[in-house]
């Protein structure tokens, strides 16, 4: 019995201890607050919070993850139950005859079936390998959720960009119509050929059949969009082009570097720590299966022949069976059990420093990329400047006729050309923002699920 005591102070599962990240630098400890920025502080318009608050509410892949939590929840209660021993009451009564004689029997049984002494934890890992598939499945389910934000931003800035590149499209059109006006009365007047005149409604067709293309674009902008909040949007929501123009969303100002706790912090990380943490609960339960197993039977009740003779004295009855199982040949089949959890347990080692490098070379992407768009924008905004200028020359000269046909429309096209690039650089620079608010695994500041 003391040696039995003993061993159930054994635990046969490795102990966790967290890997190193397998990550070639660590950074600086400044970027915390940004890993841990809910949402709403992210987002600064009133509609766009307004949309990602509808998707979190409304959209089927997160409302999937919640179901998703509820069957782990219930299939660790299901496992963990087993740690318990298991109670059955039965009642009985048979009546029988036979040569003009009658006999009948009545019972009552409360019966304890086959309770495992779990001295050497499989049951206790089995149950731990189940509630740390629990938590991984919590974390999946928050790792949808900033998901879904940063899809959801993303895809409201996106329809915002195209109805400012759609008003562009519009002025341009204004422009190659005023153009083609001022070309046609100097064809006129003489001053210009035929050939001028056919490049001026030229252009004006071109613009004419990209202001035609929009129109597709913004309804699959509002269609993709839609499908995230799993819902219309109201109208109210809308965005509008200068919301292309506008900052809707902001991060605080982040290092070159990242340190690693950010990282082993985002929901996909501990998600695979929470495997990497089953997996070793598994080669416990493996290894506890090579060892003798004991169980316990019993049985009281009480038995009679007239119901009303159950419960008087001498009618009760009792049974104890406890029962030993000790493997002794089994073809090498429980050893193969735990050369496959132990497998397993490096499986999700691999998968755990693939999880910290992907979010490391995320963040990192997201940084570099950051590091450059304020230059980018300040040197798309001097060329913009420069082209407006060198428009507003080109159609002076135009007017008195100093410069050709061909110098008014590459200027133009220069102006356009630098007005699309402003707009997708802006939303480039927004959308860097989300994208660094998702791989920093920032904006979950809901209770713990696992409560």
């Amino acid at each position: 019995m003391a040696s039995l005591a003993l061993a159930g102070c054994v635990n046969l599962a490795p102990d966790h201890v967290r890997p190193e990240p397998a990550v070639p630098r660590a950074g600086t400890e400044a970027a915390v607050d940004a890993a841990s920025l809910d949402w709403h502080a992210v987002f600064l318009d009133d509609r766009l919070r307004g949309t990602v608050d509808l998707a979190l509410r409304q959209n089927r892949d997160l409302r999937v993850a919640v179901l998703q939590i509820e069957q782990s929840r219930a299939a660790f209660r299901q496992t963990d139950a087993q740690r318990l021993p298991t109670l059955n009451a039965s009642g009985g009564a048979t009546r029988s005859g036979a040569a003009g004689q009658v006999a009948q029997q009545v019972s009552l049984q409360l019966a304890l079936s086959s309770y495992e002494l779990d001295f050497f934890g499989r049951v206790r890992n089995l149950s731990a390998s189940a509630e740390q598939s629990l938590f991984a499945t919590i974390e999946s389910r928050r790792s949808v959720q900033i998901s879904l934000v940063a899809e959801t931003a993303s895809a409201w800035l996106t329809w915002a960009a195209d109805l400012e590149r759609q008003r562009l499209a519009l002025q341009t059109l204004e422009s190659r119509e005023r153009t083609l006006a001022l070309t046609r009365r100097r064809h006129e007047l003489g001053a210009v050929s035929g050939l001028v005149l056919a490049q001026a409604q030229t252009s004006l067709e071109s613009a004419r059949a990209d202001v035609a293309a929009y129109p597709a674009t913004i309804a699959q902008d509002r269609h993709a969009l839609e499908l995230l909040i799993g819902m219309a949007l109201p109208a109210a929501l809308e965005p509008n082009a200068s919301d292309a123009l506008a900052t809707v969303s902001r991060l605080v100002d982040l290092p070159a570097g990242v340190p690693s706790s950010v990282l082993q912090r985002r929901p996909d990380v501990l998600s695979a720590e929470h495997a990497l943490i089953a997996s070793q609960a598994d080669i416990g339960a493996a290894r506890a299966a090579t060892f003798p197993s004991i169980s316990l039977t019993a049985s009281a009740g009480t038995g009679s022949t007239a119901l009303s003779g159950l419960f008087k004295s001498g009618s009760g009855t009792w049974s104890f069976g406890p029962s030993v199982s000790l493997p002794i040949f089994d073809g090498g089949a429980r050893r193969a059990a735990v050369a496959q959890s132990e497998a397993g347990r490096d499986i999700a080692l691999a998968r755990y420093d693939k999880a910290v490098q992907t979010a490391f070379r995320e963040v990192a992407d997201a940084l570099a990329v950051r590091a450059t768009l304020a230059d980018r924008l300040a040197a798309q905004q001097a060329l913009l400047a420069s082209t407006e200028r060198q428009l507003r020359l080109a159609e002076t000269q135009y007017r008195v006729g100093s410069t050709t046909q061909l110098d008014l429309l590459d200027a133009q096209r220069s102006l356009v050309d630098a007005q699309q690039s402003l707009i997708a650089l802006r939303l480039a620079e927004q959308l860097n923002r989300i994208a660094l608010y998702k791989v920093l695994g920032g904006g979950w500041q809901a209770g713990d699920e696992r409560s």
